[in-house]
């Protein structure tokens, strides 16, 4: 694939640097403006005035939040708050995400809790609620915990800013962790879609962008958008779809070394390391072990668990450690017999995420709109060479013997849609040339393999291949490819004892998740992405 071009680390950390500095000095001032609201809302109460009713209110002793007691009350989640609830008293936790002050006697805030928000109403009344009450709730700082029990009302118009459309009458509010006053970015920038900046400064208006570096670095607070809330949960959900759907084909899941001899791909993108006075690397891939598995009997296995690349790219779709979703299976006849597996296993995913994601696919697109997937019920399959064809018919000459770059990747992609009306296919016998030294060649053409490469959205997510079983083809392979023998050996005598026909696949699980969702950016789906300019946070 070829590297796309992207900022030097310098240029990047500048706009990083100039980015934080003008979304801090708005922040401050919004801090500065609603510090001032807040203190004249509340004007006139004296905090050395006894309060009754001080026992509602207050930030929760250190030794009452160190598992002191089981007090045996019952919590309510802010995604459950419907209008079932009404009347009824609940105990909610969540983040404070913005609080304001009306007049002396009235304040309203926001609770948000795993990506769920609800309006809460703090009023003065006799044996309520006191004016000190308000004074305290109106202080506390944005994203700090707090614990609050209210009684549900169903409002007569619908809430504009919070998920949940009833609201909580607050009767006790108590802070269990303050957050910082000033916060590096705000939780409400960080998950404004571009859609809402570019309309507003059509408008005259000018909202905070919060951009990539500046999210990764605070990843922590940006990770509580509720689009970030949404993509872990879809991610969790792919992983486990996985999961199921082979354990239910008879396969096995088992666990690899991540630490090897050699390297697994061959080449020199790997990440060195002394092992004990040994040169040793992180394993690029599980592939040697998955098919040592094969050899010892197992029959269909499965791995989910992180793989690491060492290689420059830096594109929106690699990083240099991900988390590597492999199969490898025996095959009784055909290759096919693994595409036939990567069809059912991830139309049935799809399937399954549209049906059991929806508010969580519905969050991800209000900040970054998608379009759904577009899928057959039986996968698209088309040959290296057939695609080749479509290419130069559009006018896109390829070298037939080569591999696709990521512009051919696209462009195939677009004209797989309009032709077949898929987003999702698979691309097989590809040249042996481009794949990796384990690859079987085809029987009828020395110069093509028994591989393919699976689309979404015009971009390579899996590689698969029937594998070589037989030892001395091995070893000529691996020598050709510049692979030393000696590294490989044991994986290589593994082949000796008697091997069955056997083929796999490689995907990365953030890149389904990127593509499933139409994102533009592998790093807005890894956690704490590992690239070659981050190791941090």
């Amino acid at each position: 694939m070829e590297p796309e071009q992207q900022p030097s680390q310098e240029t990047s950390k500048k706009a990083a640097k100039k980015e934080a500095a003008k979304a801090e000095k708005l922040r401050r001032r919004q801090e500065a403006a609603a510090a001032s609201a807040a203190a004249s809302g509340v004007a006139g109460v004296s905090i050395d005035t006894p309060d009754p009713l001080a026992a509602n209110y207050g930030d929760i002793p250190i030794e009452d939040l160190q598992s002191k007691a089981i007090s045996g009350r019952v919590w309510t989640t802010v995604s459950s708050l419907t209008e079932e609830l009404k009347d009824r008293t609940v105990l909610i936790r969540g983040r404070a995400q913005a609080i304001r002050a009306v007049g002396k006697k009235m304040a309203f805030f926001t609770v948000r809790e795993k990506g769920y928000t609800v309006q809460c109403v703090l009023t003065v009344a006799p044996d309520i609620a006191s004016a000190q009450m308000v004074k305290y709730a109106t202080a506390i700082s944005k994203e700090s915990f707090v614990d609050i029990e209210g009684v549900v009302t169903v409002p007569p118009e619908a809430i504009k800013g919070a998920s949940q459309q009833v609201e909580v009458q607050v009767r006790k509010i108590h802070c269990v962790n303050r957050a910082a006053a000033i916060l590096p970015i705000n939780v409400e920038d960080a998950a404004r879609s571009e859609v809402e900046i570019e309309k507003a400064l059509e408008a005259g208006e000018q909202l905070v962008r919060v951009n990539q570096d500046t999210r990764l670095n605070y990843r922590i607070l940006d990770l509580r958008t509720p689009a970030n809330q949404a993509i872990y949960r879809v991610e969790c959900q792919v992983a486990n779809l996985f999961r199921q759907y082979l354990l239910n084909e008879d396969f096995i899941e088992i666990n690899t070394p991540k630490l090897i001899a050699g390297s697994s791909e061959g080449g020199a993108a790997v990440f060195k390391l002394d092992y004990k006075k040994q040169p040793a690397c992180l394993a690029q891939s599980p592939q040697l072990h998955k098919q040592m598995a094969i050899c010892g009997d197992l029959g269909r296995v499965f791995i989910v668990g992180p793989v690491f690349r060492a290689e420059d790219s830096y594109t929106h779709r690699h990083l240099c450690e991900f988390t590597g979703l492999d199969i490898e299976m025996e095959i009784k006849e055909h290759y096919s017999e693994v595409m036939d597996v990567v069809d059912r296993l991830f139309v049935n995913m799809f399937d399954k995420l549209n049906e059991r994601c929806k508010k969580e696919l519905e969050a991800i697109g209000k900040q970054y709109p998608f379009t759904p997937l577009k899928y057959l019920r039986n996968t698209l399959r088309l040959t290296f060479e057939e695609g080749i064809q479509m290419l130069k018919e559009a006018g896109i000459e390829v070298d037939p013997l080569g591999d696709l770059n990521t512009e051919s990747e696209r462009t195939l992609g677009k004209l797989v849609l309009e032709k077949y009306g898929t987003e999702f296919y698979i691309l097989h016998r590809y040249p042996l040339a481009v794949r990796p030294f384990y690859t079987m060649p085809c029987p009828d053409n020395a110069l093509y393999s028994n591989s393919f490469d699976v689309f979404i959205r015009g971009e390579e997510i899996i590689s698969g291949a029937q594998r070589v079983h037989i030892p001395e083809l091995l070893e000529a392979r691996a020598t050709a490819c510049g692979i030393d023998v000696k590294t490989i050996s044991s994986y290589i005598d593994s082949f000796r004892y008697g091997a069955p026909p056997h083929g796999g696949i490689g995907v990365g699980l953030e890149r389904v998740v990127m593509l499933f969702c139409g994102l533009d950016n592998i790093r807005k789906v890894s956690l704490f992405p590992r690239d070659p300019r981050r190791l941090e946070p």
